[in-house]
């Protein structure tokens, strides 16, 4: 039986393990990145863990996210990743050279490769063949050391695009109409393959908003072929060195195969407040707009820009609507400054915020109050957007750019003629924005600088055989990471300061959360379907543990979320009888005993205070197993490596 891409980069980084679906594998990773939302939390783990070089072919720590500088906070966690990434061997992209995957993209990216990276839109680097996947801080430290990166080997799913794009429709519908077939969970445990004739006309930019948005299945990652397009893109940036040609072969099988025809597709619209909640532009046209926002790392691209400048050219935006566009990449916002675009962009109103993550991760530009926002990203759950109940639209570029124009939400079809844009052979390169660290021989005499905001990395404690929990809180199905530790300008100074951002824990679901956990000591999570879902922030796990969640119980759990409980020392478990949820309320203790021995076996029961006995199952590997025993994956590392 023939391979599919991602099986063959996985036979060729293979550590340990067997490559059958559901089977624990460990992978060799040759690259990772990091970002300052995460990363201070990353690079403490590596600290913690006491590596003085990291190992990898290449590791880069990106600042675009925390670039808001509104106290002393955000500024003394990018000087200390900063100075840990000089001192350990990591490049350093400093604040205003770009999002860290519209960067990687463009200027390190191999295919073939594998990436991980403390972000769970890393698999945007799936757009040129790698094998990017998101995680958590911790195992993106333990990879930069050496260490292998461990997951379930996931499923295969294809879709087969045929035909091409009508004008005015894009990348970004097809990421929607995958999410409209599949749902935010349809993708969890696979790894999902595009192919077909369809994508010989898709540009490499465009495979990055598929394979970026591929993360809101739930999806290990997304990835295309690696051909002639892709040579071109390396080519225009310099690294036609980089390319190696990577395809499925003809015999390889799947578990389950999508059929699209681009021909066929609409430009669609993302509702409020789930990337799945998909629609129809044209139906929606009655909706006021107030604000619009374009770029991010999924639609930030020169393509994406220079779209969005040839349909402003000569227009203004609705006095009604507020336009913030930014561009994704210094490279980027050069060649619009070069070309002209920039100032079209100018002309027609938009104010142009710097290359960052920004809106998106709720840093600044928060809509009105129950405004409806347009916007070109990845997520609109409730509140990311920094506004409670700001009601956000996901969508394409040229749909938003048509929106900003007539102050509704509009088909961009209606514009009349698709503006012809072409890309340039060649980009200008210029990576004086990214900083190599020291040599090793001067790396030893180096120092770290820590500000006040960076507190120590929480330990964890081993799992004991008995304990008692009450149920400090217990929420529906979908619940985002989002919600669980908030994102925003409020919140993200605080990513380094574990103790200070317990105050903000679940803080969408229930403010009096954290005063709760505090009191109660040791508690227990209970959620629904599809817990965890959206980034790959493992605050969402270490603060609930610094609070002293022990345990979560859920119908299901997201990929990444599961891991990071597992990694912080917190026991994930689902309900064998998902009608054991309703069974249970906030305020019950549960008991579970002799959980050391039932962890092998992957089957445990708890009994409430009701004397209801409830059976819980999670499959644990072995390694699993000994880190929960042993408090979390960096108690688990230092005791493995002594």
């Amino acid at each position: 039986m023939g391979r599919t891409i991602a099986q063959k980069i996985i036979a060729a980084h293979l550590v340990s393990g067997e490559m059958i679906p559901g089977h624990e594998i460990a992978l060799r990773i040759d690259q990772t990145l990091t970002q300052d939302a995460t990363g201070t939390m990353a690079y403490l783990a590596l600290e913690n863990i006491g590596i003085p070089r990291v190992k990898t072919e290449k590791s880069l720590a990106y600042i675009d996210h925390n670039t808001l500088q509104c106290g002393f906070e955000n500024a003394d966690d990018h000087r200390y990743i900063q100075s840990v990434a000089r001192k350990y061997g990591v490049y350093f992209s400093r604040p205003g050279n770009g999002i860290c995957h519209q960067v990687h993209l463009e200027r390190f990216g191999k295919p073939g490769k594998t990436l991980i990276g403390s972000d769970s839109h890393t698999p945007t680097g799936g757009g040129i063949g790698m094998l990017a996947m998101g995680a958590g801080g911790m195992d993106v430290a333990v990879a930069m050391g050496g260490g292998a990166y461990h997951i379930t080997m996931p499923k295969m799913y294809k879709v087969n695009l045929t035909g091409r794009l009508s004008p005015w429709v894009t990348a970004k519908d097809v990421s929607l109409e995958i999410l409209r077939i599949l749902s935010v969970k349809g993708g969890v445990g696979a790894i999902i393959e595009w192919g077909g004739e369809g994508i010989a006309t898709l540009s490499v930019p465009e495979r990055a908003t598929i394979t970026n948005m591929g993360t809101e299945l739930g999806a290990t990652t997304s990835i295309f072929p690696s051909d002639e397009v892709t040579r071109a893109f390396l080519k225009a940036q310099g690294r036609e060195a980089d390319y190696v040609p990577l395809a499925s072969d003809p015999d390889a099988e799947y578990d389950r195969i999508i059929d699209i025809d681009l021909s066929a597709l609409e430009p669609l619209l993302a509702c409020p407040h789930s990337p799945d909640n998909v629609a129809r532009a044209a139906d929606k046209g009655d909706i006021a707009v107030s604000q619009v926002c374009i770029g991010s790392c999924t639609n930030s691209s020169l393509r994406d820009m220079l779209r969005v400048a040839a349909i402003l050219k000569g227009r203004r935006i609705a006095d009604s609507v507020s336009l913030s566009i930014s561009p994704g990449s210094r490279q980027v916002l050069t060649m619009l400054a070069q070309c002209g675009a920039l100032s079209d962009m100018i002309a027609a109103g938009a104010r142009i915020l710097e290359c960052a993550c920004g809106p998106c991760i709720g840093m600044g530009f928060s809509p009105a109050s129950a405004g409806v926002s347009v916007r070109t990203f990845n997520r609109n759950f409730e509140g990311r957007s920094g506004t409670k109940d700001g009601q956000v639209y996901l969508a394409s570029p040229e749909t938003a750019a048509a929106s900003a124009l007539t102050g509704r939400i509009t088909d961009p079809r209606t514009l009349g003629d698709y503006p012809d844009v072409a890309l340039p052979e060649t980009f200008v390169i210029d990576d004086g924005g990214v900083i190599a660290p020291a040599p090793e021989e001067e790396a030893e005499q180096l120092s770290v600088d820590r500000g006040p905001n960076i507190k120590p990395f929480p330990k964890g404690e081993p799992l004991p055989d008995a304990i008692s929990l009450p149920i400090s809180l217990k929420v529906g199905d979908n619940i985002t990471t989002d919600h669980i530790m908030p994102a925003g300008a409020k919140v993200l100074p605080y990513r380094s300061n574990i103790p200070k951002m317990s105050d903000f824990c679940f803080g969408v679901c229930d403010e009096a959360f954290p005063a709760r956990a505090r009191k109660l000591g040791r508690s227990c999570v209970v959620g629904g379907s599809n817990y965890g879902q959206g980034s790959s922030r493992e605050h969402a796990a270490l603060v609930p543990l610094y609070l002293g969640v022990r345990v979560v119980i859920a119908k299901s759990f997201a990929r990444i979320h599961a891991a990071n409980l597992i990694n912080a020392g917190i026991l994930p478990l689902t309900f064998d009888d998902p009608a054991d949820y309703d069974a249970l309320a906030q305020g019950d203790t549960l008991m579970l005993d002799g959980i050391h021995g039932q962890l092998s076996s992957g089957h445990l029961t708890a009994v409430t205070t009701a004397g209801k006995t409830i059976r819980l199952s999670y499959p644990l590997t072995e390694r699993q197993i000994a880190i929960l025993k042993a408090g979390g994956l960096l108690n688990y590392t230092k005791e493995a490596s002594l």
